[in-house]
This record gives structure tokens, sequence and C-alpha cells, in this order.
């Protein structure tokens, strides 16, 4: 590294030496007073705790978002576990059980309750953690794993001092700064005093109260019609957090639930493990405020207003149509869509969607499929997502092609038996393929022209739901309106039946308590859809450089999939679009850069894609300016150039700030493979050297890697020292100098900065961020 760089770095590093951790000390006493729930211990555990105990992955099932989470206590079997031979029993707070004793017969054990000593579990923990803090900014020691595949250790408050003898570094919270004395200090005497869950439900306003009235009535209507429509919003809106109006960080947010009792009644809702599954009884569509601390892994904002009850009922309702009679739960109508909502006019079910595109595409990832490597190994890493046009799309168009279509669109997975996996699977994918061979040759006959620009959805002139850019990070992944970045190696045109399959394959008809057989079918049903979204989009091309690009898209292995599991493609179908180059697919990416400008939320994006030297978004601070024109250099980084590139994980903060003002930027690595044909074998498929960066402003993702906390006047400081990277100990040194380890002493400050930065830019979509897979550097 160049000397002068050396010098800063060490001036830095030697500042923060000087604070090494001193030896374990003394526990804080309790404070004296009373401590409310409400107002003391839960703001402690939504900054502490929650970062790693929400949702479906909390460690040991304890999940922190509610009291009702902490009164269940912990389970040592996890949700996710994709090699399991039997689907688990569900176990979903307010939904399978109800009372203490209800979860205990579940096989979950109390964090709360105290032993002979009169010490509680999470006592215990808490207690671990503080005895043994690790030397301030430190990194952790190997033997202390991290991250979603750690192997979770679930002790019982019997099993607990075992625990502490093997693991003694690991005490709560894991792996991180210790808690403050003050927060200790609080956590213990609201324990000693026999962890009171002094809470009560929020109060409704009378605005939203009438709100929920009116969407309750207007979805348990009478008519064969309604009731159908009101079962595909539902199996549409589950996952959604609906809220009525935009008030900003007071927004209220409410879940749709299937209830057995009926408006005016306490909601009951009916506990199957899918949105469809099966139930003998009335069944009545419920509107429940949501009191947990909100999640931004899970948090999927809607809003349900009277512009959008009108929206659907000019949709679904303009047009006179019958239903003969309604479906039922079973087999069949659960795994196809198509079939079971026919009656509703396909062109109402597909604009909806599309209406909404950002809020379904965000279901994909952060609705519980989108977990862990396996989930997200098919697909890439950066890729932007168009659809096709209602009045080009022959699904909308001719009836008698979709009632052809219609039987060979049913989705695995709702056979779970292991033995037959294999032969429910070549059933599923030969009637996708027999599919793909018959919309080829409609298209052929209805569009002899072939496939244009104007074929592609252009949001009606206005709606900013037409454009998408997916990123995925190694095991999650995130979405966001707009064709942002440069043009990245793929893009996918999706139309209703590649949208809506996608949707209940990953989201509806997917179970996370499902077994291998189940979730192995899902993955690989959601290979097919991704390519048949690649090739969708191929028709764009000359047909004469289709397989140029679909081999640079399946290179090595990936011509396995060609061969064997993959639909042929068109390579005859003519297209409308005329090119001038050799590169069409460069060409294409800015021709819809130029015809979809008005509705591209990231028509400019001077970070990824600068032009004539000017890099700096407009209308922000002098300030924020600078810092985008510095840094947008991090977007044209490569490994051959810059090395550092190699140690970078997938979703790194930069939070840039100057005097009382902060911004903030995600710094996505982009991994490059041969093909995303498979679950397993990433490494092999990952060619590093073609790696790069895309810089967004903002936030972006719900599981941060790493955030490098930068004063505006380092940046420069910061590029340089990156860029001399060469070994592990150069990175090493600009970690230790500019990063916030997870031993950092101000940790939690810096998260939470971030976290009220995204608040206030953001308060609708703003939510905890998850520290699990936060690394160690």
């Amino acid at each position: 590294m160049k000397a002068h760089i050396l010098v800063g770095i060490l001036t830095i590093f030697a500042a923060v030496a000087c604070r090494q951790a001193p030896e374990p000390h003394p526990l804080p006493p309790p404070i004296p007073q009373s401590v409310s729930f409400e107002q003391d211990i839960k703001p402690i555990l939504d900054s502490r705790c929650l970062a790693c105990h929400g949702c479906f992955d909390a460690p040991c099932q304890l999940k922190f978002e509610s009291a009702q989470g902490l009164l269940r206590g912990a389970h040592h079997q996890e949700v996710y576990n994709g090699t399991r031979s039997e689907a688990q029993r569900p176990t979903r707070l307010g939904i399978d059980a109800h009372t203490e004793q209800q979860w205990r017969e579940l096989g979950f054990h109390s964090v709360l309750n105290e032993d002979e000593q009169g010490q509680s579990l999470l006592y215990k923990m808490l207690q671990l953690g503080k005895k043994h803090p690790f030397p301030p900014n430190s990194k952790l020691p190997d033997n202390i794993e991290l991250g979603i595949t750690r192997q979770n250790q679930c002790p019982t408050n019997d099993q607990f001092d075992t625990y502490a003898k093997q693991h003694p570094q690991e005490g709560m919270p894991l792996g991180m700064a210790a808690l403050s004395d003050q927060e200790y200090a609080k956590l213990a005497a609201w324990l000693e005093q026999g962890a009171p869950l002094n809470t009560k439900p929020r109060s409704i306003s009378q605005a939203d109260a009438e709100q929920i009235q009116q969407w309750e009535s207007y979805l348990n209507q009478s008519s064969k019609e309604r009731q159908l429509v009101a079962r595909w919003l539902y199996e549409h809106l589950f996952l959604a957090h609906l809220y009525f109006a935009d008030q900003g960080q007071k927004t209220r947010f409410f879940t749709l639930l299937r209830s057995s009792t009926p408006p005016g009644q306490p909601i009951q809702p009916i506990a199957t493990a899918q949105p469809n599954g099966p139930y003998e009884g009335a069944i009545y569509y419920r509107l429940k405020a949501i009191d947990d601390t909100l999640v931004h892994k899970r948090h999927i904002a809607l809003l349900l207003d009277e512009a959008k009850r009108e929206r659907i009922e000019s949709l679904f309702f303009a047009n006179d149509w019958h239903a003969e009679q309604l479906p039922d739960y079973a087999y069949h109508a659960r795994a196809n869509p198509f079939i079971t909502f026919a009656a509703i006019p396909a062109k109402a079910r597909y604009q909806f969607m599309l209406d909404n595109a950002e809020y379904f595409v965000r279901t994909f990832i952060r609705g519980p499929v989108c977990r862990g490597q396996i989930a997200t190994d098919v697909i890439r890493d950066h890729f932007w997502t168009l659809f096709q046009s209602p009045e080009h799309d022959l699904f909308i168009t001719h009836p008698e092609y979709a009632e052809k279509a219609a039987p060979l669109l049913g989705l695995p997975g709702q056979d779970d038996d292991l033995l037959e996996a294999g032969t429910n699977w070549f059933t599923y994918q030969d009637k996708r393929n027999r599919y793909a061979e018959l919309r080829t040759e409609a298209y052929r006959q209805y569009a002899p022209k072939g496939a244009a620009l104007e074929h592609i959805w252009d949001g009606e002139g206005f709606n900013s739901n037409a454009l998408l850019t997916i990123f995925r990070h190694h095991d999650s992944a995130s979405v966001q309106r707009g064709l942002f970045g440069k043009l990245p190696q793929t893009i996918w045109w999706m139309d209703y039946p590649l949208l809506e399959r996608t949707y209940y394959e990953l989201v509806v008809n997917f179970d996370v308590f499902g077994n291998l057989a189940h979730q192995l079918q899902t993955r690989l049903y959601f290979d097919l859809i991704r390519n048949g979204s690649e090739q969708n989009l191929l028709r764009l091309l000359p047909p004469q450089r289709r397989q140029h690009y679909l081999e640079q898209w399946y290179q090595g292995t990936g011509l396995l999939k060609r061969k064997f599991s993959y639909a042929p493609m068109d390579s005859q179908s003519p297209a409308t679009v005329q090119y001038e180059t050799d590169k069409p697919y460069t060409e294409l990416g800015q021709m819809l850069l130029d015809q979809f400008a008005d509705i591209n939320t990231f028509e400019q994006d001077p970070l990824n894609r600068c032009q004539q030297g000017v890099c700096a978004r407009s209308g922000q601070s002098p300030w924020i300016q600078q810092a985008d024109q510095q840094l947008a250099e991090l977007s044209n980084w490569r490994l051959s150039t810059t090395p550092a590139l190699h140690w970078l994980p997938e979703v790194t903060l930069l939070r840039v700030h100057k005097d009382q003002e902060q911004t903030l930027y995600s710094l996505l690595r982009n991994r490059a493979h041969s093909n995303v044909a498979f679950m397993l074998g990433e490494s092999l498929r990952h060619q590093e050297e073609r790696d790069s960066l895309t810089l967004y402003p903002g936030l972006l993702g719900s599981y941060p890697n790493f955030i490098f906390d930068l004063p505006a006047q380092s940046l420069s400081l910061w590029l340089e020292a990156m860029k001399g990277v060469k070994t592990d100990e150069d990175f090493e040194q600009v970690v230790h100098a500019f990063g916030i380890r997870r031993t950092h002493p101000r940790f939690w400050q810096v998260l939470e900065a971030v976290q009220a930065w995204h608040l206030q830019q953001q308060p609708l979509e703003a939510g905890v961020l998850d520290i699990n897979r936060y690394k160690n550097l």
C-alpha cells in the first residue's frame, strides 16, 4: 500500500487500539426502581435483540417482535430445514397456538420462568454475554460460528450450565458488542421483578375502524362471483402489510386473515399451513391490526384505500361474467390457479398484479421461500424484470388458447411423498415444456411478425411498477422499482402465466414447514420459470443471435439443462425490433432506458451510468453530491484492477456523515456465474474475475453484511486504501480503521443511525434490519 495511505490508516488504527477491552468486570446491579416492559424493556429488545430474533429464522424460534414471542419461548427445532423427510407441524405466533400451555405442549420451553436460584434462561444468557465482552472492534474467534448455517444451541434452563462451560463466549447478544451497563441493569431488574409483560393492544383510530368495516363488508359478500374474487384477492394479499393512508411514521398496518368468524366477532384465524389450505366450514376475510415491531425482511407495505377498491371494482366487475360453482380447496384446485379461478377474467387478474408488481415480486423475495443460498442459487445477482402487455399476452387475448394452456400450468409441491418426488417432478416438468411448445406455436400463429418493444407493458404511461431491478445477495435478495445499475447479463420478460405461477409456487403454495420433497420441487420449478422469462426476452432479439446469448447465459454444466430440462428456444420467429450493430442485446438495453424513461424511477443513474463526468445526483446537498462524485468510481471496479473486490461481501453499507447530517449507500457485489441452472455447487460456477459492484443511493437489502462508517472528509482516504488492498492483511487494516465490526463499541449506535435514516427517508418501508448475516471481517 502507498506510504501516506498506510500512515493515515495506522493513525486511526492506533487510536482504536487504545480502547482495548478491559478484563471482564463485575456485573452491574439491577436498577432499584420498578421497570415497565413497554417503556423500558421493549425499546432495548427492539434495538438489541430483534436484529437477530425475528421472523421464521429467529434462532431457536425465539422471536422478539412481540411479548407473545417472549412468552412462547424457544424450541430446538429449526423452521428452515431443507432436508427433513417429514413435514413439520407449523408453529406460527397467533395462529397455531394461543396460550403458554399450548406452546409448551408443542415443545417450546420458557426463557422467562425462574429456576430454584431465581434466575431465568434469558437472564443467564444476558449475564454470560455481559461477563465475557470482546475486545473493542476485534475480529471474533474462529470457533464462534455465525450466519444462517450456524448450528443453533437451544438449551433449556436446566441445561444452561453445560452450555456455558462449552460456549463461554456465546452469551447474548451473540458475537456482538455487549449491552451497555444501563441496558443490562434495566433488563436484570425486569427479570428479577418476574418479567411482567404488561402490554396493551394499541387502539385503532376511528378512521381505521371505518376502513376495516368497509373492507370486511366488501370482501364478504354473498354472490359466487364476489366470493371467488375475494378468495383470489386474499390469496394475493395475505403477506401484505396493508395500510389505509400514508401517515408517515405513524402509519398503522394491518394483515388480511381467513377467519372462522364473521365481521363483528373476534377473529379466529383458520390455521392451515398454506393460505389456500383445505377447511370445512364458512370462511370470512378479516383485517387485524399489526402490533408487532416491524422487521424489514418481512415488511411488504401495500396501500389499501378507496382508489384501490374502485380499481378492483372496475377490473373485476365492469363486465358480466358468471361463476357456475365455487372451487374447493382440494389438491388440484391448489395446484392450478389458472383452472381454479378460470371464471374470473384473466385480464382482471393480470392487471391487478401488474398494478402492484413491486409488491408481488417482493413477496417472492421477502416471503418465507427466499431464505438461504439454496433458495436463491437459481437467479443471477443482478437482473431487470419487464412485463408483457396484457394487450399482447395471448393468455389474456385469446380464450381458446388459454383453455388449451391452463391444464399444463399446474404447479408441483402439493404431493410431498419423498419416494414419489422424482416421478412428480418429471410429470410437472413435462407439462411445463409441453406448454412452452404450445406457447411458441401460438405466438408464431397469432403474432407472425414477432415480438416488439410495444409488447412490453409501459405502466399505462405512469405506473413505475412496470420496471423492476432485482439483486441477489448470495442467500437473500432485494427488489426495487426502476432499471437500476449497468445493463445486467440477463433480463426477465414475464407474461401472466409466468408471473402467476411464480407467485403461487414461491408464495401461496410454499410451506416453510414442508419436507425435502416439497421444497425441492418448488425450487426446481422456479428454475424453469427463470428460464422461461429469459427465453421470452430473447424473442425481442434477432433470431440468428438468440442462440449466442443463450449459450452465454448457460455455460458449462448449463448445457445439460438446456438439452435435458428446458423447452427448446424459439430460434425461428422474427423480431420486429431493428438493430444496427452486432451487439443487439446492448442495443436493446439502451432502447429500454430510452423508451421507458418516463416511468423509470432511475432514468438517471449517475452513480452507475455516469455520463460526461457528471456522477452526482441532482437535488442533493453539495456535500452529498461531492460524495456521489467520489464514490461513483466503485461501479467500474473489477477484480483485475481492484483486488479488494475479493474481500467484499454481498451487501456493504457505507454510512457517510458530515457534522450532524448523514447519508447512506448500499454497495452491492454482483457475483458472476457460468450459469445459475442448479441449486448446489455455486462455488464451482462462480466466475470471480467478472464480478462487479453496484452503488445504490440508500438502503437496499434486509441483511447488511458489513458497515463502513465514513466521515465525508475521509472518503478519499478510504477509496485509496481500498484500491491499495492486495492481501488479507491489507484488507484487515482497512476494516479496522474504517469498519464497524460486530464488536465495535459504536456498533449499536451506528446501526441505529442507519435505521433512523431509513425511517426518516422511507417511513412506509422501514423495519428492523437483520444482522444474522453480518460478517466477521
